[in-house]
C-alpha cells in the first residue's frame, strides 16, 4: 500500500465515473451506428432475393433483419440509460463545486452510486436479451409475426414478387396447348376447304 498515495476525493471519483461513461456511451454509439449500416444492407439484399422468387431464402434473411433491429433497439436503450448516469455525474459535481455540507454531499454521491448501479445492471440484462434473442427458434410464431411484417414493411411488392414467381412458370406451361389447338382448327378449316372444292369439280 502507498501511504504517500494521494487520496481520491468523491469529486474526483465523480469525474471518473463521469468519463469512464462518456468512453462507454460512444462505444454504444458506434456499434449502432454500424449495425445500422448492416441493417440497410440486408434490407437491400431481401429484396433482391424477392425479385427471384426464392421465398426460403427471402424469410431467413427477413428473420436476420428482425435479430437485428433487436439489437439495435436494445443498444438504443443501454444508451439512453448512460445519458441518464452521465446527466446524474454532472448533478452530483455541480452540487460539490456549491460546497455543500458534508452531510448533504454524501446523500448526492449515494444518489449517484445508486444510479451508476442500475446503469451497470440493465447494461448487463440488456446483454443477455440480446444473447437470448439470438438463441431462440427461428420457427416460433412470433419471429414469424415480426418477419411478414417486415417483409410487408421494406415491400415494393415483396409479397406479391414471391407469389407471382412459380405463377408465371405455370402460365407458360399452360400456354403450349393453346397453340395446339390453333394449329388444329387451322388444320380443319384447310380441310373443309378441299372438300368444298372438290365437291365443286364434281357438279362440273
Amino acid at each position: 500500500m502507498n501511504i504517500f498515495k494521494k487520496k481520491t476525493t468523491p469529486k474526483d471519483a465523480l469525474r471518473t465515473s463521469k468519463r469512464e461513461m462518456a468512453v462507454a456511451t460512444r462505444g454504444i454509439e458506434r456499434e449502432i451506428t454500424s449495425l445500422q449500416l448492416e441493417e440497410k444492407r440486408l434490407v437491400a439484399e431481401i429484396k433482391q432475393t424477392a425479385k427471384t422468387g426464392n421465398e426460403a431464402a427471402t424469410k431467413i434473411l427477413a428473420r436476420q433483419l428482425v435479430r437485428l433491429r433487436q439489437q439495435i433497439t436494445n443498444l438504443q436503450g443501454s444508451r439512453n440509460h448512460s445519458y441518464t448516469g452521465m446527466k446524474g455525474a454532472t448533478t452530483a459535481m455541480v452540487a460539490m463545486n456549491k460546497q455543500m455540507a458534508p452531510t448533504k454531499q454524501a446523500k448526492v454521491i449515494k444518489e449517484f452510486q445508486k444510479q451508476s448501479a442500475q446503469l451497470d445492471m440493465t447494461i448487463e440484462m440488456m446483454s443477455e436479451a440480446i444473447d437470448e434473442t439470438l438463441d431462440k427458434d427461428e420457427a416460433e410464431e412470433e419471429t414469424e409475426d415480426l418477419t411478414n411484417q417486415v417483409l410487408d414493411e421494406i415491400g415494393v411488392g415483396v409479397a406479391s414478387q414471391l407469389s407471382s414467381a412459380p405463377k408465371g412458370r405455370i402460365a407458360t406451361k399452360t400456354a403450349a396447348p393453346t397453340t395446339v389447338n390453333n394449329k388444329n382448327d387451322s388444320e380443319s378449316t384447310e380441310v373443309d376447304d378441299l372438300e368444298r372444292r372438290l365437291a365443286s369439280l364434281r357438279r362440273i
